[in-house]
């Protein structure tokens, strides 16, 4: 199990990561809607889990990381239907992977 600090840590990487996703959504004027709407869910519950993340409450934490991977999950499915450009999906995945893999240390 990761410690609090460590928690902090993952969590903030992870939400760089979002946010890179983010910016290549706004530069690519040819991105699928339903991309664009998983990508944006992720960074509005990212900003909300920062509140679950400062409350060190381990069951919660969890729980908020479970949520946004099972919205990772969603954005990797769309993916692989709507064929978005090559470094959209590149950070679709990265996203995916990073949310999968701290979901993983938690438990």
């Amino acid at each position: 199990m990761l410690q609090a600090a460590e928690i902090q840590q993952r969590f903030r990487h992870v939400q760089q990561t979002i946010n890179q996703a983010e910016e290549a959504c706004r530069n690519d004027q040819a991105i699928p809607n339903e991309i664009r709407d998983c990508i944006q869910k992720l960074a509005r519950e990212s900003s909300r889990a920062q509140g679950v993340m400062q409350s060190n409450d381990q069951s919660d934490i969890v729980q908020c990381i479970d949520d946004l991977e099972a919205i990772g999950d969603e954005a990797k499915r769309v993916c692989r239907t709507a064929q978005p450009s090559p470094q959209v999906q590149s950070m679709v995945m990265r996203v995916h992977d990073e949310l999968s893999d701290f979901k993983h240390q938690l438990h």
